[in-house]
């Protein structure tokens, strides 16, 4: 599975270079998929400048920066979070592109009660482009869960910069 979700951040990650582009990273339940499917790609350097995973809250505010309460009244695995948290990494690392995805992979229960097998993804980007998706598998299966997290944000990275031109 891995080699496919490589595949996948390369076709992003292959635009981010053609583009002389750069994004930062927030990986949620995906636990570093999103991040190791980028780096996975010979030169990732070029375009790929860093982020981290978010599993507490304080984990949250040192990997974003953000001011003390201002992430409050956001909930777990929604696009709004997501795309908050994409927001906050892109402006961390100036970066031309963030990324953000947050949900439950499932195998324990999630602290705030969000059903296993759901994310929220948010692609963030230049000249006030934004995307987001929610994800549902309806599985505990945490593993194929974090999977299928992971693909659809690289999905969703690949549309966007696909859709976008580039500027």
């Amino acid at each position: 599975m891995l080699e496919h979700l490589a595949a996948i951040g390369a076709e992003a990650g292959a635009m981010l270079k053609a583009r002389k582009q750069t994004i930062a990273v927030v990986d949620g339940s995906t636990g570093g998929l999103i991040s190791a499917s980028l780096l996975a790609m010979p030169g990732a350097s070029a375009f790929y400048l860093g982020g981290g995973v978010i599993y507490t809250l304080k984990g949250r505010r040192i990997v974003l920066g953000h001011a003390p309460g201002s992430l409050r009244g956001y909930s777990s695995a929604q696009e709004d979070y997501a795309l908050a948290q994409a927001r906050l990494i892109r402006e961390r690392y100036s970066a031309d592109w963030g990324i953000a995805e947050t949900g439950a992979s499932g195998g324990s229960s999630h602290p705030r009660g969000v059903a296993s097998g759901t994310s929220a993804i948010g692609v963030v980007g230049p000249g006030g482009h934004e995307a987001s998706v929610r994800i549902l598998t309806e599985s505990d299966d945490r593993l194929a869960n974090m999977q299928a997290f992971t693909a659809a944000a690289l999905g969703l990275l690949r549309d966007s910069l696909a859709s976008h031109s580039g500027t």
